[in-house]
Protein backbone atom coordinates (compact mmCIF):
# COMPACT_ATOMS: atom_id res chain seq x y z
CA UNK A 1 0.00 0.00 0.00
CA UNK A 2 2.83 2.39 0.83
CA UNK A 3 4.51 1.64 -2.47
CA UNK A 4 1.27 2.26 -4.35
CA UNK A 5 0.72 5.52 -2.52
CA UNK A 6 4.27 6.65 -3.21
CA UNK A 7 3.88 5.79 -6.90
CA UNK A 8 0.68 7.79 -7.09
CA UNK A 9 2.50 10.79 -5.69
CA UNK A 10 5.21 10.41 -8.35
CA UNK A 11 2.57 10.21 -11.08
CA UNK A 12 1.01 13.39 -9.71
CA UNK A 13 4.38 15.17 -9.93
CA UNK A 14 4.70 14.05 -13.55
CA UNK A 15 1.23 15.39 -14.38
CA UNK A 16 1.98 18.71 -12.70
CA UNK A 17 5.18 19.11 -14.72
CA UNK A 18 3.27 18.39 -17.94
CA UNK A 19 0.68 21.05 -17.18
CA UNK A 20 3.44 23.47 -16.16
CA UNK A 21 5.06 23.16 -19.59
CA UNK A 22 1.89 23.23 -21.67
CA UNK A 23 0.25 26.19 -19.91
CA UNK A 24 3.47 28.19 -19.62
CA UNK A 25 4.20 27.96 -23.35
CA UNK A 26 0.88 29.65 -24.14
CA UNK A 27 2.31 32.93 -22.81
CA UNK A 28 6.05 32.61 -22.19
CA UNK A 29 6.98 33.61 -25.75
CA UNK A 30 5.08 36.91 -25.72
CA UNK A 31 7.73 38.88 -23.83
CA UNK A 32 10.56 37.31 -25.83
CA UNK A 33 9.13 38.17 -29.26
CA UNK A 34 10.85 41.55 -29.50
CA UNK A 35 14.27 39.98 -29.04
CA UNK A 36 13.44 37.05 -31.34
CA UNK A 37 12.33 39.36 -34.16
CA UNK A 38 15.40 41.57 -33.73
CA UNK A 39 17.66 38.53 -34.22
CA UNK A 40 15.72 36.44 -36.74
CA UNK A 41 13.90 39.18 -38.63
CA UNK A 42 10.44 38.60 -40.08
CA UNK A 43 8.56 41.40 -38.33
CA UNK A 44 5.61 40.87 -40.67
CA UNK A 45 5.47 37.15 -39.80
CA UNK A 46 5.97 37.10 -36.03
CA UNK A 47 2.23 36.69 -35.36
CA UNK A 48 2.51 33.14 -36.69
CA UNK A 49 4.86 32.15 -33.86
CA UNK A 50 2.13 32.51 -31.24
CA UNK A 51 -0.74 31.52 -33.52
CA UNK A 52 0.86 28.29 -34.70
CA UNK A 53 1.17 26.99 -31.14
CA UNK A 54 -2.34 28.02 -30.10
CA UNK A 55 -3.95 26.62 -33.25
CA UNK A 56 -2.21 23.26 -32.78
CA UNK A 57 -3.16 23.09 -29.08
CA UNK A 58 -6.79 24.03 -29.71
CA UNK A 59 -7.20 21.63 -32.60
CA UNK A 60 -5.39 18.76 -30.89
CA UNK A 61 -7.08 19.01 -27.47
CA UNK A 62 -10.48 17.43 -28.31
CA UNK A 63 -8.88 14.94 -30.71
CA UNK A 64 -6.38 13.57 -28.19
CA UNK A 65 -9.02 13.56 -25.47
CA UNK A 66 -11.24 11.33 -27.59
CA UNK A 67 -8.35 9.09 -28.66
CA UNK A 68 -7.36 8.60 -25.00
CA UNK A 69 -10.89 7.34 -24.29
CA UNK A 70 -10.63 4.91 -27.20
CA UNK A 71 -7.09 3.57 -26.87
CA UNK A 72 -5.85 4.56 -23.41
CA UNK A 73 -4.30 7.59 -21.73
CA UNK A 74 -0.68 6.54 -21.36
CA UNK A 75 0.35 6.10 -24.98
CA UNK A 76 -1.03 9.47 -26.07
CA UNK A 77 0.31 11.24 -23.00
CA UNK A 78 3.80 9.90 -23.72
CA UNK A 79 3.37 10.86 -27.38
CA UNK A 80 2.43 14.37 -26.25
CA UNK A 81 5.52 14.72 -24.03
CA UNK A 82 7.92 13.48 -26.72
CA UNK A 83 6.36 15.66 -29.42
CA UNK A 84 6.38 18.69 -27.14
CA UNK A 85 10.04 18.17 -26.24
CA UNK A 86 11.04 17.62 -29.87
CA UNK A 87 9.24 20.80 -30.87
CA UNK A 88 10.89 22.72 -28.02
CA UNK A 89 14.40 21.69 -29.12
CA UNK A 90 13.64 22.58 -32.73
CA UNK A 91 12.26 25.98 -31.63
CA UNK A 92 15.46 26.69 -29.71
CA UNK A 93 17.65 26.10 -32.77
CA UNK A 94 15.35 27.79 -35.31
CA UNK A 95 17.16 30.05 -37.77
CA UNK A 96 14.20 32.04 -39.09
CA UNK A 97 10.71 33.14 -38.11
CA UNK A 98 9.24 30.72 -40.66
CA UNK A 99 11.11 27.79 -39.10
CA UNK A 100 10.16 28.90 -35.60
CA UNK A 101 6.48 29.05 -36.57
CA UNK A 102 6.55 25.51 -37.99
CA UNK A 103 8.37 24.15 -34.94
CA UNK A 104 5.90 25.91 -32.64
CA UNK A 105 3.10 24.05 -34.39
CA UNK A 106 4.90 20.76 -33.66
CA UNK A 107 5.26 21.84 -30.04
CA UNK A 108 1.55 22.71 -29.94
CA UNK A 109 0.54 19.25 -31.16
CA UNK A 110 2.24 17.82 -28.08
CA UNK A 111 0.72 20.48 -25.84
CA UNK A 112 -2.76 19.59 -27.11
CA UNK A 113 -2.32 16.08 -25.70
CA UNK A 114 -0.80 17.06 -22.33
CA UNK A 115 -3.43 19.30 -20.75
CA UNK A 116 -6.68 17.30 -21.14
CA UNK A 117 -5.13 13.87 -20.56
CA UNK A 118 -3.34 15.03 -17.41
CA UNK A 119 -6.62 16.13 -15.81
CA UNK A 120 -8.35 12.96 -16.99
CA UNK A 121 -5.68 10.73 -15.43
CA UNK A 122 -6.37 12.45 -12.10
CA UNK A 123 -10.02 11.38 -12.29
CA UNK A 124 -8.94 7.84 -13.18
CA UNK A 125 -6.37 7.19 -10.43
CA UNK A 126 -7.88 9.02 -7.45
CA UNK A 127 -11.13 8.16 -5.64
CA UNK A 128 -13.94 10.69 -5.39
CA UNK A 129 -13.00 11.98 -1.95
CA UNK A 130 -9.48 12.93 -3.11
CA UNK A 131 -10.23 14.31 -6.56
CA UNK A 132 -11.13 17.78 -5.34
CA UNK A 133 -7.80 18.34 -3.64
CA UNK A 134 -5.80 16.83 -6.53
CA UNK A 135 -7.70 18.76 -9.20
CA UNK A 136 -7.25 21.93 -7.17
CA UNK A 137 -3.52 21.29 -7.13
CA UNK A 138 -3.35 20.81 -10.91
CA UNK A 139 -5.59 23.83 -11.43
CA UNK A 140 -3.24 25.91 -9.30
CA UNK A 141 -0.30 24.80 -11.46
CA UNK A 142 -2.24 25.74 -14.61
CA UNK A 143 -3.14 29.20 -13.31
CA UNK A 144 0.36 29.86 -11.98
CA UNK A 145 1.97 28.77 -15.24
CA UNK A 146 -0.34 30.89 -17.40
CA UNK A 147 0.18 34.03 -15.34
CA UNK A 148 3.87 33.53 -14.62
CA UNK A 149 4.75 32.71 -18.24
CA UNK A 150 5.31 36.28 -19.52
CA UNK A 151 7.46 37.24 -16.52
CA UNK A 152 9.57 34.10 -16.80
CA UNK A 153 9.94 34.63 -20.54
CA UNK A 154 11.21 38.18 -20.01
CA UNK A 155 13.67 37.08 -17.31
CA UNK A 156 15.07 34.16 -19.32
CA UNK A 157 15.43 36.31 -22.44
CA UNK A 158 17.30 39.01 -20.51
CA UNK A 159 19.65 36.62 -18.72
CA UNK A 160 20.13 33.48 -20.85
CA UNK A 161 18.81 34.41 -24.30
CA UNK A 162 15.53 33.67 -26.08
CA UNK A 163 16.63 30.13 -27.07
CA UNK A 164 16.31 29.08 -23.43
CA UNK A 165 12.64 30.03 -23.39
CA UNK A 166 12.27 26.74 -25.29
CA UNK A 167 15.23 24.74 -23.98
CA UNK A 168 13.96 25.08 -20.40
CA UNK A 169 11.23 22.58 -21.29
CA UNK A 170 13.75 19.80 -21.92
CA UNK A 171 14.81 18.95 -18.32
CA UNK A 172 11.24 19.43 -17.08
CA UNK A 173 9.83 17.21 -19.82
CA UNK A 174 12.42 14.46 -19.35
CA UNK A 175 11.59 14.17 -15.65
CA UNK A 176 7.90 14.07 -16.52
CA UNK A 177 8.49 11.38 -19.16
CA UNK A 178 10.47 9.13 -16.82
CA UNK A 179 7.88 9.40 -14.03
CA UNK A 180 4.95 8.54 -16.32
CA UNK A 181 6.72 5.66 -18.10
CA UNK A 182 7.94 4.03 -14.90
CA UNK A 183 5.03 4.53 -12.52
CA UNK A 184 1.76 5.03 -14.39
CA UNK A 185 -0.15 1.81 -15.06
CA UNK A 186 -3.60 2.02 -16.54
CA UNK A 187 -6.25 -0.66 -16.42
CA UNK A 188 -8.94 1.00 -18.52
CA UNK A 189 -11.10 -1.45 -20.45
CA UNK A 190 -11.64 -0.29 -24.02
CA UNK A 191 -13.75 -1.28 -27.00
CA UNK A 192 -12.80 -0.84 -30.61
CA UNK A 193 -14.23 2.38 -32.05
CA UNK A 194 -13.96 4.29 -35.29
CA UNK A 195 -11.90 7.46 -35.41
CA UNK A 196 -13.91 10.46 -36.60
CA UNK A 197 -11.40 11.66 -39.20
CA UNK A 198 -13.95 13.88 -40.95
CA UNK A 199 -14.78 15.69 -37.72
CA UNK A 200 -11.10 16.05 -36.86
CA UNK A 201 -10.21 17.50 -40.27
CA UNK A 202 -13.06 20.03 -40.35
CA UNK A 203 -12.43 21.07 -36.73
CA UNK A 204 -8.74 21.71 -37.40
CA UNK A 205 -9.55 23.60 -40.59
CA UNK A 206 -12.21 25.76 -38.92
CA UNK A 207 -9.93 26.63 -35.98
CA UNK A 208 -7.05 27.53 -38.33
CA UNK A 209 -9.25 29.82 -40.45
CA UNK A 210 -10.76 31.57 -37.43
CA UNK A 211 -7.42 32.04 -35.66
CA UNK A 212 -5.67 33.59 -38.64
CA UNK A 213 -8.64 35.76 -39.57
CA UNK A 214 -8.64 37.26 -36.08
CA UNK A 215 -4.84 37.51 -35.88
CA UNK A 216 -4.28 39.11 -39.30
CA UNK A 217 -7.44 41.21 -39.58
CA UNK A 218 -6.99 44.94 -39.01
CA UNK A 219 -3.20 44.64 -38.85
CA UNK A 220 -1.69 42.75 -41.77
CA UNK A 221 -4.84 42.99 -43.90
CA UNK A 222 -7.94 45.23 -43.70
CA UNK A 223 -11.02 43.58 -42.23
CA UNK A 224 -12.86 43.90 -45.55
CA UNK A 225 -9.97 42.48 -47.61
CA UNK A 226 -10.39 39.37 -49.73
CA UNK A 227 -7.94 37.43 -47.56
CA UNK A 228 -9.77 38.08 -44.26
CA UNK A 229 -13.26 37.62 -45.72
CA UNK A 230 -12.04 34.39 -47.32
CA UNK A 231 -10.75 33.13 -43.97
CA UNK A 232 -14.03 33.93 -42.23
CA UNK A 233 -15.94 32.23 -45.06
CA UNK A 234 -13.67 29.19 -44.76
CA UNK A 235 -14.32 29.09 -41.02
CA UNK A 236 -18.10 29.26 -41.50
CA UNK A 237 -18.15 26.54 -44.17
CA UNK A 238 -15.84 24.18 -42.26
CA UNK A 239 -17.63 24.75 -38.95
CA UNK A 240 -21.02 23.97 -40.50
CA UNK A 241 -19.49 20.87 -42.08
CA UNK A 242 -18.06 19.92 -38.66
CA UNK A 243 -21.48 20.22 -37.01
CA UNK A 244 -23.06 18.16 -39.78
CA UNK A 245 -20.44 15.41 -39.50
CA UNK A 246 -20.52 15.29 -35.69
CA UNK A 247 -24.28 14.78 -35.55
CA UNK A 248 -23.92 11.70 -37.76
CA UNK A 249 -20.62 10.18 -36.64
CA UNK A 250 -20.70 6.95 -34.62
CA UNK A 251 -17.95 8.21 -32.27
CA UNK A 252 -17.74 11.99 -32.71
CA UNK A 253 -14.68 13.98 -31.62
CA UNK A 254 -17.00 16.30 -29.70
CA UNK A 255 -20.17 14.56 -28.61
CA UNK A 256 -23.00 17.09 -28.65
CA UNK A 257 -25.13 14.67 -26.68
CA UNK A 258 -22.94 15.53 -23.68
CA UNK A 259 -24.27 19.09 -23.79
CA UNK A 260 -27.74 17.76 -23.00
CA UNK A 261 -26.43 17.38 -19.47
CA UNK A 262 -26.98 20.76 -17.80
CA UNK A 263 -23.96 20.57 -15.49
CA UNK A 264 -21.64 19.76 -18.40
CA UNK A 265 -23.13 22.44 -20.64
CA UNK A 266 -22.89 25.18 -18.02
CA UNK A 267 -19.37 24.25 -16.89
CA UNK A 268 -18.23 24.28 -20.54
CA UNK A 269 -19.87 27.66 -21.13
CA UNK A 270 -18.16 29.06 -18.05
CA UNK A 271 -14.78 27.77 -19.26
CA UNK A 272 -15.25 29.76 -22.48
CA UNK A 273 -16.35 32.95 -20.71
CA UNK A 274 -13.76 32.82 -17.91
CA UNK A 275 -10.99 32.19 -20.43
CA UNK A 276 -11.97 35.20 -22.53
CA UNK A 277 -11.86 37.58 -19.55
CA UNK A 278 -8.95 36.08 -17.60
CA UNK A 279 -6.49 36.49 -20.48
CA UNK A 280 -7.37 40.22 -20.72
CA UNK A 281 -6.25 40.80 -17.13
CA UNK A 282 -3.08 38.77 -17.67
CA UNK A 283 -2.04 40.79 -20.72
CA UNK A 284 -3.17 44.32 -19.92
CA UNK A 285 -2.24 44.70 -16.25
CA UNK A 286 1.53 44.51 -17.00
CA UNK A 287 1.08 46.92 -19.93
CA UNK A 288 -0.74 49.34 -17.63
CA UNK A 289 2.03 49.14 -15.02
CA UNK A 290 4.82 49.52 -17.57
CA UNK A 291 3.12 52.38 -19.39
CA UNK A 292 1.77 54.34 -16.43
CA UNK A 293 4.27 53.65 -13.64
CA UNK A 294 7.30 53.03 -15.87
CA UNK A 295 9.91 50.30 -15.55
CA UNK A 296 11.08 47.27 -17.50
CA UNK A 297 8.94 44.42 -18.81
CA UNK A 298 10.36 42.10 -16.15
CA UNK A 299 9.49 44.52 -13.34
CA UNK A 300 6.00 45.14 -14.69
CA UNK A 301 5.42 41.41 -14.88
CA UNK A 302 5.98 41.18 -11.13
CA UNK A 303 2.64 42.91 -10.64
CA UNK A 304 1.04 39.63 -11.75
CA UNK A 305 2.39 37.88 -8.66
CA UNK A 306 -0.60 38.91 -6.49
CA UNK A 307 -2.98 37.60 -9.16
CA UNK A 308 -1.00 34.37 -9.34
CA UNK A 309 -1.14 33.93 -5.56
CA UNK A 310 -4.86 34.67 -5.56
CA UNK A 311 -5.50 32.12 -8.31
CA UNK A 312 -3.51 29.43 -6.48
CA UNK A 313 -5.49 30.02 -3.28
CA UNK A 314 -8.78 30.04 -5.19
CA UNK A 315 -7.97 26.85 -7.09
CA UNK A 316 -6.92 24.95 -3.98
CA UNK A 317 -9.89 26.22 -1.98
CA UNK A 318 -12.28 25.32 -4.80
CA UNK A 319 -10.91 21.78 -4.88
CA UNK A 320 -11.23 21.35 -1.12
CA UNK A 321 -14.77 22.78 -0.99
CA UNK A 322 -16.00 20.50 -3.78
CA UNK A 323 -16.79 17.66 -1.36
CA UNK A 324 -18.74 19.99 0.95
CA UNK A 325 -20.59 22.39 -1.33
CA UNK A 326 -22.34 22.14 -4.69
CA UNK A 327 -20.56 23.23 -7.84
CA UNK A 328 -23.05 26.08 -8.23
CA UNK A 329 -22.39 27.40 -4.72
CA UNK A 330 -18.63 27.35 -5.25
CA UNK A 331 -18.90 29.02 -8.66
CA UNK A 332 -21.23 31.65 -7.18
CA UNK A 333 -18.44 32.65 -4.79
CA UNK A 334 -16.05 32.57 -7.72
CA UNK A 335 -18.07 34.70 -10.11
CA UNK A 336 -18.83 37.35 -7.45
CA UNK A 337 -15.11 37.79 -6.76
CA UNK A 338 -14.19 37.60 -10.44
CA UNK A 339 -16.73 40.18 -11.63
CA UNK A 340 -15.88 42.46 -8.69
CA UNK A 341 -12.19 42.26 -9.60
CA UNK A 342 -12.81 43.06 -13.30
CA UNK A 343 -15.11 45.94 -12.33
CA UNK A 344 -12.44 47.31 -9.99
CA UNK A 345 -9.87 47.11 -12.80
CA UNK A 346 -12.25 49.07 -15.05
CA UNK A 347 -11.99 52.01 -12.62
CA UNK A 348 -8.21 52.37 -12.98
CA UNK A 349 -6.66 55.73 -13.89
CA UNK A 350 -3.19 57.29 -13.78
CA UNK A 351 -3.92 58.09 -10.11
CA UNK A 352 -4.50 54.45 -9.13
CA UNK A 353 -1.87 53.36 -6.61
CA UNK A 354 0.11 50.13 -6.76
CA UNK A 355 -1.56 49.07 -3.52
CA UNK A 356 -5.03 49.34 -5.02
CA UNK A 357 -3.92 47.59 -8.20
CA UNK A 358 -2.49 44.78 -6.10
CA UNK A 359 -5.79 44.35 -4.27
CA UNK A 360 -7.72 44.36 -7.56
CA UNK A 361 -5.35 41.71 -8.95
CA UNK A 362 -5.68 39.47 -5.89
CA UNK A 363 -9.48 39.65 -6.07
CA UNK A 364 -9.50 38.84 -9.79
CA UNK A 365 -7.03 35.98 -9.40
CA UNK A 366 -8.91 34.55 -6.43
CA UNK A 367 -12.15 34.56 -8.41
CA UNK A 368 -10.75 32.93 -11.54
CA UNK A 369 -8.75 30.40 -9.50
CA UNK A 370 -11.89 28.45 -8.57
CA UNK A 371 -12.61 27.80 -12.24
CA UNK A 372 -9.28 26.03 -12.80
CA UNK A 373 -10.25 23.18 -10.49
CA UNK A 374 -14.05 23.23 -10.17
CA UNK A 375 -15.06 23.46 -13.84
CA UNK A 376 -12.98 20.46 -14.88
CA UNK A 377 -14.51 18.39 -12.04
CA UNK A 378 -18.01 19.51 -12.97
CA UNK A 379 -17.42 18.65 -16.63
CA UNK A 380 -16.74 14.95 -15.89
CA UNK A 381 -19.17 14.57 -12.97
CA UNK A 382 -21.82 12.58 -14.86
CA UNK A 383 -19.52 10.61 -17.20
CA UNK A 384 -17.70 7.32 -16.77
CA UNK A 385 -14.08 6.52 -17.54
CA UNK A 386 -14.79 5.93 -21.24
CA UNK A 387 -16.10 9.47 -21.71
CA UNK A 388 -13.93 11.50 -19.34
CA UNK A 389 -11.21 12.20 -21.90
CA UNK A 390 -13.70 13.71 -24.33
CA UNK A 391 -15.44 15.69 -21.57
CA UNK A 392 -12.21 17.11 -20.14
CA UNK A 393 -10.68 17.90 -23.52
CA UNK A 394 -13.78 19.73 -24.76
CA UNK A 395 -13.80 21.81 -21.58
CA UNK A 396 -10.10 22.64 -22.06
CA UNK A 397 -10.69 23.38 -25.74
CA UNK A 398 -13.42 25.89 -24.92
CA UNK A 399 -11.22 27.62 -22.33
CA UNK A 400 -8.41 27.93 -24.88
CA UNK A 401 -10.87 29.19 -27.49
CA UNK A 402 -12.13 31.77 -25.01
CA UNK A 403 -8.58 32.96 -24.29
CA UNK A 404 -7.85 33.24 -28.01
CA UNK A 405 -11.03 35.14 -28.79
CA UNK A 406 -10.65 37.30 -25.69
CA UNK A 407 -7.13 38.53 -26.35
CA UNK A 408 -7.89 39.09 -30.04
CA UNK A 409 -11.22 40.91 -29.66
CA UNK A 410 -10.28 42.96 -26.60
CA UNK A 411 -6.87 43.63 -28.10
CA UNK A 412 -8.64 45.24 -31.06
CA UNK A 413 -10.90 47.17 -28.68
CA UNK A 414 -7.95 48.52 -26.68
CA UNK A 415 -5.98 49.41 -29.80
CA UNK A 416 -8.86 51.42 -31.24
CA UNK A 417 -9.59 53.09 -27.91
CA UNK A 418 -6.02 54.24 -27.34
CA UNK A 419 -5.73 55.51 -30.93
CA UNK A 420 -8.92 57.57 -30.50
CA UNK A 421 -7.86 58.87 -27.08
CA UNK A 422 -4.45 59.98 -28.38
CA UNK A 423 -5.89 61.65 -31.47
CA UNK A 424 -8.32 63.70 -29.39
CA UNK A 425 -5.66 64.55 -26.80
CA UNK A 426 -3.10 65.79 -29.33
CA UNK A 427 -5.70 67.78 -31.23
CA UNK A 428 -6.71 69.36 -27.92
CA UNK A 429 -3.08 70.36 -27.36
CA UNK A 430 -3.06 71.98 -30.80
CA UNK A 431 -0.35 69.63 -31.99
CA UNK A 432 -2.39 67.78 -34.64
CA UNK A 433 -0.72 64.86 -36.36
CA UNK A 434 2.75 66.23 -35.71
CA UNK A 435 2.32 65.81 -31.99
CA UNK A 436 1.73 62.14 -32.49
CA UNK A 437 5.30 61.72 -33.71
CA UNK A 438 6.09 61.58 -30.00
CA UNK A 439 3.13 59.34 -29.40
CA UNK A 440 4.16 55.87 -30.49
CA UNK A 441 2.59 53.89 -27.68
CA UNK A 442 5.47 51.40 -27.73
CA UNK A 443 7.94 54.14 -26.77
CA UNK A 444 6.23 54.78 -23.44
CA UNK A 445 6.76 51.10 -22.60
CA UNK A 446 10.52 51.39 -23.04
CA UNK A 447 12.43 52.88 -20.07
CA UNK A 448 15.05 54.32 -22.45
CA UNK A 449 12.60 55.90 -24.91
CA UNK A 450 10.33 57.07 -22.10
CA UNK A 451 12.99 59.47 -20.81
CA UNK A 452 13.20 61.17 -24.22
CA UNK A 453 9.50 62.07 -24.39
CA UNK A 454 8.61 65.64 -23.30
CA UNK A 455 6.68 65.58 -19.98
CA UNK A 456 3.41 67.06 -21.37
CA UNK A 457 3.38 64.51 -24.20
CA UNK A 458 4.28 61.67 -21.81
CA UNK A 459 1.39 62.61 -19.54
CA UNK A 460 -0.97 62.67 -22.51
CA UNK A 461 0.15 59.24 -23.69
CA UNK A 462 -0.07 57.66 -20.23
CA UNK A 463 -3.56 59.10 -19.70
CA UNK A 464 -4.66 57.73 -23.08
CA UNK A 465 -3.15 54.31 -22.32
CA UNK A 466 -4.66 54.18 -18.84
CA UNK A 467 -8.11 55.21 -20.08
CA UNK A 468 -8.06 52.71 -22.95
CA UNK A 469 -7.14 49.79 -20.67
CA UNK A 470 -9.78 50.77 -18.09
CA UNK A 471 -12.45 50.96 -20.79
CA UNK A 472 -11.30 47.60 -22.18
CA UNK A 473 -11.93 46.05 -18.77
CA UNK A 474 -15.34 47.70 -18.81
CA UNK A 475 -16.12 45.94 -22.11
CA UNK A 476 -14.84 42.71 -20.56
CA UNK A 477 -17.66 42.98 -18.02
CA UNK A 478 -20.01 41.78 -20.78
CA UNK A 479 -18.71 38.16 -20.88
CA UNK A 480 -18.12 38.36 -17.11
CA UNK A 481 -21.80 39.30 -16.66
CA UNK A 482 -22.85 36.43 -18.92
CA UNK A 483 -20.85 34.14 -16.63
CA UNK A 484 -23.10 35.23 -13.74
CA UNK A 485 -26.17 34.11 -15.69
CA UNK A 486 -24.59 30.77 -16.58
CA UNK A 487 -23.68 30.11 -12.93
CA UNK A 488 -27.32 30.70 -11.98
CA UNK A 489 -28.30 28.03 -14.51
CA UNK A 490 -26.00 25.39 -12.98
CA UNK A 491 -27.72 22.50 -11.18
CA UNK A 492 -27.03 21.80 -7.51
CA UNK A 493 -24.92 18.72 -8.17
CA UNK A 494 -21.99 18.02 -5.88
CA UNK A 495 -19.42 15.32 -5.19
CA UNK A 496 -20.86 12.76 -2.79
CA UNK A 497 -18.25 10.11 -1.89
CA UNK A 498 -20.66 8.32 0.43
CA UNK A 499 -23.42 8.20 -2.15
CA UNK A 500 -23.55 6.45 -5.47
CA UNK A 501 -20.44 4.40 -6.15
CA UNK A 502 -18.61 4.51 -9.43
CA UNK A 503 -16.04 2.13 -10.88
CA UNK A 504 -12.86 1.82 -8.89
CA UNK A 505 -10.02 4.12 -9.83
CA UNK A 506 -7.03 2.74 -11.66
CA UNK A 507 -4.15 1.67 -9.49
CA UNK A 508 -0.56 2.56 -10.04
CA UNK A 509 2.12 0.04 -9.37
Amino acid sequence: MTKQKDNTSLILIGLMLAILMSAMDNTIVTTAMGTIVSQLGGMEQFVWVTSAYMVAVMAGTPIFGKLSDMYGRKRFFIFGIITFLGGSVLCGIAGSIAQLSIFRAIQGIGGGALMPIAFTIIYDIFPLEKRGKMTGLLGAVFGTSSIFGPLLGAYITDTLGWHWVFFINVPIGLVCLVLIILFYRESLSRSKQRIDWGGAATLVGAVVCLMFALELGGETYPWDSTAILGLFTGFAVLFIAFLFIETRAEEPIISFSMFKNRLYATSSGLALLYGSVFIVATVFIPIYVQGVFGGSATNSGLILMPMMIGSVVGSMLGGMLSTRLSYRTIMTISVICFVSGIFALSTMSIDTTRTLLTLYSILTGFGVGYSFSVLSMAAVHHFDMRQRGAATSTNSFLRSLGMTLGITIFGIVQRNLVAGEMKRAFEGMGMGQSGQSFGDIREVLSPEKRGEIPPPVLETITEALSSSIAHTFMWALIPAGLAVLVVLCMPNDRISPKGKREEQPQHSS
